[in-house]
């Protein structure tokens, strides 16, 4: 005997659907209302979560990872240092703390390099200024 009323596993996965799309949903409307400082720092914090990855500084031994990936991790980098340097006035007292954990990856990005970049020429430095 077949039903149109849904089994308790068709309702639990259709839960999960609805709430995975209601979610998604809600995060659309609510970045509307989301201050452009904190758009800034998300994308900063995502930026330097991405990089972090493709230095490897998730892995106990960061050289043998298998998200090691510098060219990668330079692109990150860079569009980071540029995110920072040109939203600096808007980041209130977090800046110190957003410029010292670009200049940490940066510092990392030039550890796990088998030829350094000469300073002044690594991964956002441009904007940045040498990093040693």
């Amino acid at each position: 005997m077949t039903t149109d009323q849904p089994t308790s596993a068709d309702q639990a996965a259709g839960n999960s659907l609805d709430e995975h799309i209601d979610a998604r949903e809600v995060e659309i409307v609510d970045l509307a209302d989301v201050s452009a400082q904190e758009v800034i720092f998300r994308s900063i914090v995502v930026l330097m979560s991405a990089a972090a990855e493709k230095l490897g500084l998730s892995d106990d031994e960061p050289t043998a990872s298998p998200h090691l990936d510098l060219d990668e991790a330079r692109k990150l980098i860079t569009a980071l240092a540029g995110l920072v340097t040109g939203s600096t006035e808007h980041l209130g007292p977090q800046a110190r703390v957003v410029r010292d954990g670009l200049q940490g990856l940066q510092r990392a990005f030039r550890e796990a390099s088998a030829y350094p970049d000469e300073p002044g020429e690594g991964p956002g430095e441009k904007f940045t200024g040498p990093v040693y």
